[in-house]
């Protein structure tokens, strides 16, 4: 009886695997019925495997257990099979829990390619670039995802000087068409969700209806702005740049920006903030007016930190699915550095509403809210005076 010299190679092979806990590319092969080039091409997503191919060899690889020795892999490839993230350690909401959600997201979409994520801070927006550069000369990843997209960012001209892949969680280059130009990017509907707030506050009975926005440098700021100004001709209510404020991203700057509008002649009976962290700041400002959040002052917010539920009343906001948006991020990523075109890897998801306490029909017009205010400021300096 003749016998298969291949056949007994991958027998003997599979039999050295089990004995030391380690399945090599070859014995791979030879349980898949390939070519080590063909399983080597398919586990770096080479466009010439076909789909069902990669697929059918990624499963098999995870069930034997196979791990490429990362060194040769990057040497054999030029990849490290790694993305990487760089947080700006000035950022105020660094440490807020859904930034847990949106690594959490990252990280398990990473590893269902076998692949790594790296997480770095910047210890300040000046120290980015060479965070960025650092990891890029040390081969610490193979893409970046950049959060927090600006309307002018340097992160995105630098890695494409350096011709690394990246992508956008968020756009850039407001009003800039070819700002966008061959860029991979995922992104939430923020203007959208504040479109759609106008109008529900609309719906309640309100007609002055203010806006408080983010930093005018990030990109997401003037498309939520621009949500505020389609909402209220939907609603078919008059443009007001008296009841619009900007720069508000903490609790601090949201209460600043809230006493503004509350102090104008003829104050909003709700207001819509471009995030939950500025939102809530007007609590404090309601609370020293003596103003009722949900009944004399409407309040909506954006992203849904956890936080909104525990106010009271509740907030009312729009939610961000941070754990979805990291592993969406992180797939189309992966994708790209596989040889698929950043303009091809674009989605646009939406927020959900959150319905809370904190809006609802106005109890009072603009000028009764206005007269209640100026009331309070009166008895306020008298008792001063007393």
């Amino acid at each position: 009886m003749m016998t298969n010299p291949t056949a007994q190679k991958g027998e003997s092979q599979l039999r050295a695997a089990s004995a030391t806990g380690r399945v090599k590319l070859d014995e791979l092969a030879y349980h898949l019925g390939l070519s080590k080039s063909t399983v080597s091409r398919a586990l770096n997503g080479y466009s010439d495997i076909s789909d069902a191919t990669r697929k059918r060899v990624e499963v098999t690889a995870r069930k034997m257990g196979y791990r490429p020795l990362s060194h040769a892999q990057a040497i054999r490839t030029g990849k490290v099979r790694a993305i990487a993230m760089v947080i700006n350690g000035e950022e105020p909401d660094r440490h807020n829990p859904f930034l847990q959600d949106f690594l959490s997201g990252a990280c398990e979409a990473a590893s269902s390619f076998d692949w790594t994520m790296t997480i770095s801070t910047a210890k300040s927006e000046k120290d980015m670039l060479k965070v960025l550069g650092r990891l890029v000369e040390e081969r610490k990843a193979d893409g970046f995802i950049l959060p927090r997209t600006e309307v002018e960012d340097a992160r995105v001209e630098y890695l494409r000087e350096l011709k690394v892949p990246f992508i956008l969680y968020g756009r850039t280059g407001y009003g800039q068409a070819a700002a966008m130009e061959n860029t991979s990017w995922f992104d939430i509907s923020g203007e959208t969700a504040i479109r759609n707030a106008v109008i529900r506050l609309a719906e309640f009975g309100h007609s002055s209806i203010g806006y408080v926005g983010s930093d005018p440098k990030f990109n997401y700021s003037h498309l939520r702005r621009d949500g505020y100004v389609d909402g209220l001709k939907a609603a078919g209510l008059e443009f007001d740049p008296e009841l619009i404020r900007d720069g508000a991203r903490t609790r601090e700057e949201g209460a600043l920006e809230a006493r503004a509008l509350m102090n104008l002649k003829n104050p909003p009976t709700a207001i819509v903030f471009a995030t939950d962290l500025a939102a809530l700041g007007c609590y404090s400002v309601c609370r020293d007016l003596d103003l009722e959040i949900g009944r004399d002052v409407s309040v909506i917010g954006y992203d849904g930190i956890p936080e909104c539920q525990y106010v009271s009343p509740g907030l009312t906001t729009f939610s961000v699915d941070s754990h979805r948006a990291g592993e969406r991020l992180a797939t189309l990523l992966i994708r790209q550095t596989r040889g698929e075109q950043p303009k091809d890897l674009r989605e646009l998801s939406e927020a959900v509403l959150i319905e809370r306490q904190s809006d609802g029909p106005p109890r009072l017009k603009s000028e009764d809210l206005a007269l209640k205010i100026v009331n309070l400021n009166d008895h306020n300096r008298g008792g001063d005076r007393l």
